[in-house]
Order: C-alpha cells, then structure tokens, then sequence
C-alpha cells in the first residue's frame, strides 16, 4: 500500500488534506470484536489540516483521527479519498481504518506555535470521530484536551453515539471555549437504515444523543441530510422525522439532497441496482453521466416540502448550502480536496458536508 512506504517527515503535495504527511504503518491489528476490520495504525507527523482557500466549506481547518469508517453508509461523500492508499472506496473503505496514534500530541505542538491564530477547528467532516474504533482507541479526549488548552474554538459533527462519553468534558470545554455540536441524522426507518447506513447508529439511539446533548447545555444542529431521492423525502417521513428532532430538543435543523461524487457513485449505484432495481432509472435521470448533485427542480422542490415542516415543528434551520455556511462564503465552489485525482473528479462540483 502507497502510505506503507511512506517515510517520516516527507510531505506528499498531491495527498489530500490530512494525509501530506502520513507516516510509518506501526502495526495493522485484528479484533474479534471489529469481526472483518483491520486497523491500520501510523504515527502522523501532522493532525491540523487547512482547507483549501477555495472551498465553500465554513471552516478553515480540520482535524480527522482516522480514515475510513466502520459505519459504512453507502452515500458517504468521503469514499473516493481511501483511494489515495491504494484502497477502493467500497467495502476497504468501510473495513480498513487508519488510525492516527500520536494525534492528540501531534495536534497540540501545532497549536502551541506562535503563528497558530485560534481559527475554529472542525472534526467529524471527513470520517467520524466517533465511529466504533474511538471506543478501542479514545483519541477524542486528547484532542479536546489540547484544542481547550491552546484556546481554541471547535466543531463535532457525528453519528456516533459514543458522544455521549464525552459530554462531560464537552461541556466543561465549553466553558473555556466555543464549542458546537451536530448529530447527523439521515434515515427514520430502521429496515432501510440497516441497509444504508449498517455500521451506524439507529435513528433512537442518535435522538437519544441529542437529547443527553441538550441535557448537557448544548444547542444542539441535526443534519437532516442526506436526504436520498424516492426513499427518504416524502411528507411523510420528513414530518415524522422533524417532529422526533424537535421532541429530542434540537435547537436548528439543516437539510440537504444527496450527493454522489465519483468515488461514492459507482458504490452507491450497485447498492440501489442489489436493493432497489426499481428505481435504477429515476437515478439515472436524477444523477446522469459524472452529475453529483441532484437536479435544480428536485431541490427546489424538496425546499418546498421541508421548510413548512421546519416552521411547524418550530425549529431553525434550512438548506445546508445556505445555512452550514456564513455569508461571507456562501455560494462560492471550489474543490473540497486537493489531489490531482480530486481536482479532476471535482471539477463540475459544490463541495457539501455530505
């Protein structure tokens, strides 16, 4: 694999945010808990990653513990970057997982320099934090730790309920510096969650997270998102979804269409020509040719659906390209990553959370 033979402290400018400078596999590690995973664990020899100036994102920076992720959502938009380790996007990304050992104390040197500005952090944007392995690893602590100490302001976006370990120390954080808080919440039928998201959490238990948040002092975001064509965005759902949101205490409410960029795509057509043969085609009017987004009228209306439901149910929010980010950069494309791979693949897309 490319990152084995990686050597300590040697940049790689056509590695994706986060991977300049991975190094050195320590061991690769088997559990019978984590039946089918292996975990691939390298010392990093950098945890801050810059988003590129171009980005739509509303954060400048990130840090990501690990790469891949045993949730294993079908749609997940970060698919196509295990592609970089020689890896495919499919069923690698979901059993072969890099874990960053010395992120923690990697992350705090950065920002004990003196050029280190204090920017807002961002974590959970590319693979969970708090997917299954933080249980066997608890980097999450550490990294807490030294974004506090260093004065540092920072943003969790996950679907794991293993938050909720941390909330303690979440909320102690906050008193020191701002701390935001996000659950993403894609699928209310458990049946249909099993299949598109198998790894993750069920919708209750992710509620229930957001509820032990809230309990906490939290004012607490729920992507609703994503929102996948013909299968979760009828009235219907959406009603019943945004009211168990809203009972769970959720203070805003950001939602979206999926996307499905190249290294999500072919993943995600197998599952729908395995699961659903029936809607093959309406996909492929929705999502034709290298198209990511879905039509202009489908958001249009799927805008139409929801913002009602939000007022009814008395909550915040609205459509995550407009809401996630601050109108300084709204409405600006550009690329997420910054490989030649993603530049290329990128190139006719709106880079989204998800």
């Amino acid at each position: 694999m490319r990152w084995q033979g990686q050597q300590m402290g040697v940049a790689d400018a056509a590695a994706l945010p986060g991977l300049e400078t991975l190094n050195g596999l320590v061991r690769s590690v088997t559990t019978p808990e984590f039946a089918g995973v292996t975990f691939h664990e390298v010392m990093s020899r950098s945890a801050l990653n810059r988003v590129p100036g171009p980005s739509a994102m509303p954060f400048d920076w990130t840090v990501n513990p690990y790469r891949g992720c045993t949730h294993a959502c079908v749609y997940c938009f970060a698919r196509g970057t295990h592609e970089y380790l020689d890896m495919d996007a499919g069923a690698d990304f979901d059993s072969q997982i890099v874990v960053k050992l010395n992120v923690a104390d990697v992350l705090r040197r950065e920002l004990s320099k003196p050029t280190w500005a204090r920017e807002q952090v961002a974590l959970g944007t590319n693979t969970d934090p708090y997917q299954r392995a933080e249980g066997r690893y608890r980097l999450m602590p550490g990294i807490i730790t030294a974004l506090v100490d260093s004065g540092t302001p920072f943003s969790v976006l996950t679907k794991g309920t293993l938050l909720r370990r941390d909330l303690p120390m979440l909320a102690e954080a906050a008193r020191s510096v701002p701390v935001d808080l996000a659950m993403s919440i894609a699928v209310l039928d458990e049946p249909l969650r099993q299949l598109l998201e198998p790894g993750a959490p069920t919708f209750a238990a992710r509620l229930d997270t957001v509820r032990a948040a809230s309990a906490a002092g939290f004012r607490v975001t729920v992507f609703l998102m994503p929102i996948v064509p013909h299968l979760t965005d009828s009235t219907e759902v959406l009603d019943d979804a945004l009211s168990r949101i809203a009972d769970a205490g959720a203070a805003r409410v950001l939602y979206g269409a999926m996307h499905l960029r190249p290294g999500v795509k072919p993943w995600f057509q197998q599952w729908l020509a395995r699961e659903r043969p029936d809607l093959v085609p309406v996909y492929r009017g929705l999502y034709p040719g290298a198209s990511v987004q879905a039509p202009q009228g489908y958001r249009r209306m799927l805008a139409t659906r929801v913002r009602p439901l939000l007022a009814r149910h008395r909550l915040r929010g609205g459509l995550e390209e407009e809401e996630a980010q601050p109108a300084t950069r709204r409405f600006r494309a550009g690329p997420v990553v910054t490989t030649s791979r993603g530049r290329a693949a990128a190139a006719a897309s709106v880079p989204t959370l998800f």
